[in-house]
């Protein structure tokens, strides 16, 4: 096996909001992406060709014999292929994992979930019964796998293959690093108060400090005061005044920080000209 990847075979149905994403990382890593799709109900294919990407509709089963026999029937088995079941529980931050597996020297590099029970030897597993997380297939690790049975396990691939099992019984999460960007998310989103002069930055922040202070003096109205005089009755309606504002500023940058969310969505799903 070379160290270049030839294609990446994205396995999927109902990804419209991850499909273009997907494709054009693979792009990056990949001669070639192709979509086997089993039976989406919305966009995903059109999505698909918008992109460029090749699109087949695969009705077989999800085992690696299966998926192994239609590359080969289709001629998608020169060079060597990644191939990558994207369920919903699928994460993008897990491509480059199988992509650096795809790069390494096996004939058949396959990352599995074992749905079986009672057998105590990873060996004897049933590849058909497992549920595929990646797998890496050179030309001839596709022939290998193709001609397996349906019932066939590790023991019955060649040995002179160079092959690698792996059940995988939780996807592996790799750390990421942050960027300039999420690690300034504080003073993006404050700068953006200030632009866009928020409800929660107008009367949010003075309610809060307001609230505060005419908290904090109305417990101390108890031990500054020892008789009932008109100071005394000032500074205390003062206090409650104090803190009732500060409260009704809340409770006004809360609404309408709300209104604002539903004005938009109200402009957004009728299409409303935005004013500048």
């Amino acid at each position: 096996m070379s160290d270049s990847l030839t294609r990446i075979v994205l396995l999927a149905r109902d990804i419209e909001l991850r499909i273009v994403s997907l494709i054009i990382r693979c792009r990056e890593v990949a001669n070639e992406v192709i979509l086997l799709d089993t039976g989406s109900n919305d966009e995903t294919v059109e999505l698909a060709q918008e992109v460029g990407s090749k699109v087949c509709h695969y009705n077989g089963e999800f085992s690696p014999q299966s998926i192994a026999s239609y590359l080969l029937e289709h001629d998608l088995t020169e060079g060597n292929t990644l191939i990558l079941r994207v369920s919903r529980g699928w994460k993008l931050s897990n491509l480059p994992l199988a992509v650096n597996r795809a790069r390494e020297p096996w004939d058949i590099h396959y990352t599995y979930k074992d749905e079986s029970s009672g057998v105590e030897d990873d060996a004897d597993v049933v590849l058909s019964s497992t549920k595929m997380r990646h797998l890496v297939l050179s030309e001839a690790g596709c022939q290998a796998l193709a001609a397996m049975s349906p019932l066939g396990t590790q023991q019955d691939v060649s040995d002179k293959l160079q092959v690698r099992f792996v059940e995988a019984e939780a996807p592996i999460n790799l750390p990421q690093r942050e960027s300039l960007a999420t690690a300034s998310r504080f003073a993006q989103l404050f700068y953006w108060m200030l632009e866009s002069k928020h409800p929660l930055l107008l009367f949010g922040i003075p309610g809060v400090v307001i609230f505060v202070l005419g908290y904090r003096l109305s417990g101390d109205l108890a031990s500054m005061f020892t008789e009932l005089n008109s100071t005394s009755i000032g500074v205390t309606l003062v206090t409650i005044a104090m803190t009732l504002v500060g409260l009704f500023a809340m409770m006004v940058a809360i609404i309408l920080y709300i209104m604002g969310k539903q004005v938009e969505r109200i402009q957004h799903q009728y299409n409303w000209p935005k004013q500048n």
